[in-house]
């Protein structure tokens, strides 16, 4: 039984600037991401601050003025809007402290340090927030060393300007157990960093080996057909799986709730045996160094015979989100796997009338879509006979005959093939079976040396 420790809720408010070249859509499911990520995180954000600039500032991200604003703000002092009315007052709001400021953006050190400073609160940028999720949640040995580099990866630049906060007496340490003469703590830290990183590669790429052995084996014993959920975060890939599978994989509405890849196999078993895999959600501008480090995770779907793309059909941004998933899949090299695109959460669009609406624009626009609720186990079959049919497809009918003596091998008929009928006589029992044609041809020249 899954178990969700509970956290001490954080007050926080958002930041962003807007661009030229970024329309109001975009920038708003933007703002909308942060606010779910820092959710996940354990952050209740009351208030977002957002200006529009040709550029950001180079001193601290957003202008002068909304940097005092904010500044204000965290300080307790009401926030009116252009009428001259109050929005938001701290003190009348009975809300605690805030904790942080979360930027929208990839902000560099300098600017989050001098952000910091004016404001008097501590500040988290997009990358850090994702970077603290992933920190989080990760499960695996793979994963943990994944993230941390990551962490570690992100955290190196910003030594210098944390050596500035620390002031003077931080910065400088003497020759007597460091490295070399006047050798400084940023210095040290970054070979202690670059260090690191180098060991966890190394880890990395022993683990990789280990995983690569034990699919090749898994491929040896197995059938080739797999299945891997791909898609944005939260598209519901995790209910999905279970429910082709009926295992109990972790099932939360959070982003990166799932790190880890997961194989099951599709349940009830069919054959060929279909394995299922549910990889990391893909998020707009995720770190780069974590879709580096990511990548192995996003194997299984290179090694998948199948993608099922699922997309939140109940969300407005989700073309964004497709687009999203399209491009990552492309730089991993998976966009020449055949893939299906399964719009799911139909039931959360609204009413049955609202349903159907939306299910017959997406069916225009997508033609070979399947739509649907994982929540519906009806809807749940249909899918789960369409990947079938997809394993399926070159599969030939044949009969096969085996005699009385022979009739232990009847397990290696239903474990290879679909058997159709079967009928017996004097000599034997014959067999009439679906499956792949080199499959059959191996069974009927092994029974016609019984």
């Amino acid at each position: 039984m899954q178990m969700e420790v509970e956290q001490k809720l954080r007050i926080a408010v958002a930041a962003a600037v807007q661009l030229p070249n970024v329309s109001d859509m975009e920038f708003e499911a933007s703002l909308t991401e942060l606010r779910e990520l820092a959710k996940t995180l354990g952050f209740k954000v009351i208030h977002t601050f957002v200006q529009k600039r040709t550029s950001f500032d180079t001193t601290g991200y957003l202008g002068v003025g909304k940097r005092q604003e904010i500044r204000a703000f965290v300080h307790g002092e009401p926030i009116f809007d252009e009428a001259g009315d109050e929005v938001l007052s701290l003190a009348e709001s009975n809300l605690p402290e805030i904790d942080a400021i979360l930027v929208d953006h990839e902000i560099s050190p300098s600017q989050a340090r001098n952000l910091e400073i004016e404001a008097g609160c501590e500040v988290m940028d997009r990358t850090m927030v994702i970077l603290e999720i992933f920190h989080r949640n990760a499960r695996s040995r793979a994963a943990k060393a994944q993230v941390e580099i990551a962490r570690l990866g992100y955290m190196a630049p910003r030594l210098r300007e944390a050596a500035k906060l620390a002031g003077p007496q931080g910065r400088q340490r003497s020759g007597v157990g460091g490295r070399g003469a006047g050798e400084s703590h940023t210095e040290l830290d970054k070979r202690k960093i670059r260090d690191r990183i180098a060991e966890l590669q190394l880890e990395i790429l022993a683990m990789e080996a280990e995983r690569k052995t034990q699919r090749a084996r898994r491929q040896e014993r197995q059938s080739q057909a797999a299945v891997a959920l791909v898609g944005y975060t939260n598209a519901g890939k995790s209910t999905l799986m279970r429910a082709l599978t009926g295992s109990e994989v972790l099932v939360a509405n959070k982003l990166f709730a799932t790190l880890d890849t997961t194989v099951r196999a599709l349940y009830p078993e069919s054959v060929p045996r279909v394995l299922v895999s549910d990889t990391v959600g893909f998020i707009k501008n995720l770190p780069h160094g974590l879709v580096a480090s990511f990548k192995s995770t996003l194997d299984e779907a290179l090694d998948a015979s199948l993608l099922l793309h699922v997309i939140d059909a109940s969300d407005p941004g989700f073309e964004r989100q497709l687009e999203v998933t399209d491009k990552v899949l492309e730089e991993i090299g998976a966009d020449v796997v055949p893939r299906l695109r399964i719009f799911n959460k139909i039931d959360h669009v609204g009413d049955a009338e609202a349903q159907a609406e939306c299910e017959a624009s997406l069916r225009a626009k997508y033609p070979d879509c399947v739509v649907m609720s994982a929540r519906r186990p009806e809807e749940v079959a249909a899918l789960r006979l369409k990947i079938i049919a997809f394993f399926q497809r070159d599969h030939v009918e044949a009969e096969l005959f085996l005699p009385w003596s022979a009739q232990q091998l009847r397990k290696e008929i239903f474990a290879s093939c679909e058997v159709l009928e079967e009928r017996a006589d004097a000599d034997g029992a014959f067999f009439k079976v679906r499956g792949e044609s080199a499959v059959v041809d191996g069974l009927r020249e092994q029974f016609a040396q019984m």
